[in-house]
Order: structure tokens, then sequence, then C-alpha cells
């Protein structure tokens, strides 16, 4: 069996790539060549180390999919015809594996009459299929093509993480204020208003007019409703039994809240309050209240059911609604923009939002989420 191989020399850019792919600072991208002749592998080294890429080599079909376990290529380059695993057979393998389906492979042979089974090499997943003896810059030119794409795509999913982890910042950022103005509502305006009633109804007890009795009576409704009113400003902030509490015992209330407001009947199966993470915590609660909102926007249901379930590993939510149920437009939609935050909530601490339904058998909304976020 082979080492893996790494090719040193200096890096020549073919033709037509852009001059990004040039620079120094560019990481080198994973180049798999599988042959089970030496002499092969020996000539696509030379032929491709002029790219100046990590070129990693494997004498079986074998030691290619150990590989293809532990690295992410670019692309592979297989030659058809090998003991024991060929190379239909290894790229079916590679293809089968989620951390490689879609890696391109190109598939080498040196029979002409091997061509004959090109389109195998395609339903395999081949995405080109050469043969030997290659023309060396028709290869290198394929190669680097798809090396350039793999740094494009490398780029993208770094630029996907730091948009999620900024959008987590900025949710964390929300919430953060959210509180904070909800404990000042709560306490700076909540005190001046309970001080005014304290103040009104002294005043009530020394008048002896009676219509000024009213009045003062009229003012007293007029700061409880007040009061009522800031109270619930507050809480649709940030509810107090959300940070004193926890989310089981916030779920519990957030669906008797659903309930009184919109006359749906909810049934809440929930756990013993356990201690969670309080971004988690806070994450599962506001995607409960947008599956609410959603329910009582759309789905013109009559009962609810809810589940929450914790366990040593993850925290789930299930929401099942009688109503119209969804279809697939409306899951992609370009107004589901609730249902698209709802699943980048999630995203953020590694979970999962699932969401299906049949138009007029109701919708069931499936959210998990590890009970230790990610680092």
């Amino acid at each position: 069996m082979s080492e893996v191989a790494t090719a040193t020399r200096s890096a020549v850019v073919p033709e037509g790539l852009a001059p990004e792919t040039a620079t120094e600072t560019a990481p080198q991208a994973k180049i798999l060549l599988v042959d089970d002749e030496p002499k092969s592998l020996f000539a696509l080294q030379e032929l491709l180390s002029t790219l100046g890429q990590n070129l990693m080599i494997a004498q079986s079909g074998e030691e290619a999919l150990r590989l293809a376990l532990k690295n992410d290529f670019a692309v592979m380059l297989l030659d058809v015809r090998m003991p024991g695993i060929d190379g239909f057979e290894t790229a079916r393998l590679i293809r089968s594996r989620e951390r490689s389906r879609l890696t391109p492979i190109i598939f080498l042979t040196a029979a002409a009459d091997e061509m004959s089974s090109m389109f195998r090499g395609y339903e395999v997943g081949a995405v080109d299929y050469l043969q030997k003896p290659v023309v060396p810059e028709i290869l290198k030119s394929k190669v680097a093509v798809f090396v350039e794409l793999h740094r494009k795509s490398e780029r993208l999913k770094e630029s996907e993480d730091k948009l999620r982890r900024l959008a987590a910042h900025l949710i964390s950022v929300r919430e953060e204020e959210r509180a904070h103005i909800a404990r000042e509502i709560h306490d700076e305006l909540g005190q001046v208003l309970t001080g005014l009633k304290m103040e009104v109804t002294w005043l009530a007890k020394r008048l002896r007019e009676k219509p000024l009795i009213e009045k003062t009576d009229s003012m007293c409704k007029l700061i409880d409703t007040t009061v009522q009113t800031v109270r619930k400003i507050a809480t649709g902030l940030r509810p107090e039994m959300l940070d004193d509490m926890g989310v089981i015992a916030a779920v519990g209330w957030q669906a008797k809240e659903f309930q009184k407001r919109t006359g749906i009947r909810c049934r809440a199966k929930l756990p013993p309050e356990v201690k969670l993470d309080m971004d988690v915590s806070t994450t599962m609660f506001r995607i409960f209240q947008e599956i609410l909102t959603n329910v009582a926007r759309h789905s013109r249901a009559t009962r609810v059911d809810i589940e929450l379930i914790v366990n040593e590993e993850r925290v789930g939510l299930e929401v099942t609604d009688n109503g119209v149920g969804i279809a697939d437009s409306d899951l992609n939609g370009k107004k589901s923009l609730g249902l698209l935050g709802m699943h980048e909530r999630a995203l953020l601490f590694g979970g999962e939002v699932r969401i299906t339904g049949t138009p007029g058998h109701g919708t069931r909304v499936s959210v998990s989420i590890p009970v230790q976020p990610k680092a």
C-alpha cells in the first residue's frame, strides 16, 4: 500500500484560470490519484505536480475509499481496471458517502475497447472519461478547473459560516436588548404607574364631591389598564418566565396564552423542568412562538398538539395542527421568511427544523436542537 504523496514543486497557473489561483497564500487543494500501476501513478504525479496542489495517491480501490473517508478532495482521477474493487465500484462507493458524494471523478482507461463502458462510468458519477495516454494539456486544464471550483466552493462555505456567525451575534444582541428594554419598562414605568395610582387613591379618599370621586375612579381604572398594557409589552419583548423558570414552563405558559387569545385548543405534553443552556432555551422558545404565529395566521386549525422532549443530547419540539395543511410551494416561497428564520435559528446551534403536511390534513413541525450549543 502506498503512502500519501505531496507535490512540492512550485505552481504554474494554467491558462484560463483566474489570477487569484496564483496567489501564494491560496491553500492547496487535495487531488486523489488512484491506479494500481506504480508507473502510471508516477506519470500522473509528474504531470500534475506543476499545478502545485496536494497530490495524494492510492494503489487500490480500498485504499482510495479510506482516503476519501478522511479527506475532502477537489477531484479524483480513477483508473477503471484495478484488481479487487475496480474503478466503477470504487466510484459508486465514494458517491454513496455523504462526505464525498459531490466530489468530481475523472475515469482513466488504458484500452480502446473500454471506451464502450463510458456510459457505465457516467452512471456511477463520473464527470469525465479519458483514454490513456492522456494529453497532458487537456488533463491539466480539466483538473485545474475542478481545483478552482473547489476553492470557490470552500470560499462560499467560509462566507456562509461568517454570515451565520454574524446572524447569531445579531440575534444574541437583539435578545439582550429586548431583555433590557423589558426590564426597564417593567421596573421603571411599572413603578411610576403604581406610585401614580397610590397618589390618586390617596386623593380620592379626601374628596367629597361625587363628580370628582367618579373622576378619580376613572383615573384608577385607566392606570390599571395601562399597567396591564405595560406588562403585556414587557412580556412580549422577553417573558420573565423564560428567564426565571426555563423553556419548559415558558412553552406551557405560551400555549395557554395562545389558546386564550385565539380560541384554538392547545394540548401540551411537557417533561419535568430541567436546566438548559439559556441560548438554546431562547432559540427553542422563539421558534415555538413563530410556529404558533403561523398557526394563527394560516392554518385555520381548531386544535394544536404540542410535545416537548428533553434528553441528555437534544431538546425536541413537535407541534401538530389539524388545519388546512401546507403545500410544498409554500415551504420555499418568497413569503416564507418566517419558516426560513426558524431554520436559521435552529441551524445556528446545530439543530434542524422539519415541516411536513399535505393540503387539508394539517401540518407537523419538528424541531431538534442539541442540548450543548455548538462551539
